[in-house]
């Protein structure tokens, strides 16, 4: 052995490096163990975890145009090239108006529209 390098070939060697992945497969489970106590610590004071909702400006805007043409029984890839949008803007619009009326269907307890 010669300062920090060690031959993997040797016993002492093997050893060693055994030795140290042991250490760091340690280390790094302790690491895990705090983060995740910290975050069900910070849960059960109420705390809200995840990334917050944004704005959508863009999706916002097209909303009112999106659902109308969905309605009239276009698809998303022609809504999508004739707003000048991306297709997933259109299906994140569609997904978010769907969500929002079962979710008030729910609540009246009535059933959502399968039609589409």
């Amino acid at each position: 052995m010669n300062g920090m390098a060690f031959d993997l070939s040797s016993p002492h060697g093997r050893m060693l490096a055994t030795f140290l992945s042991g250490i760091a497969e340690f280390e790094r489970d302790l690491i895990s163990e705090r983060v995740k106590s910290g975050l069900a610590a910070a849960k059960a004071r109420g705390k809200k975890l995840g990334r917050r909702t944004g704005e959508r400006p863009k999706s916002d805007r097209f909303a009112p145009k999106v659902i109308a043409l969905i309605a009239e029984g276009r698809s998303y890839r022609w809504i999508a090239r004739d707003l000048g949008i991306s297709k997933n803007t259109v299906t994140n619009i569609v997904q978010l108006q769907r969500t929002e009326e079962s979710r008030l269907c729910s609540q009246a307890s009535i059933e959502p529209r399968t039609d589409r």
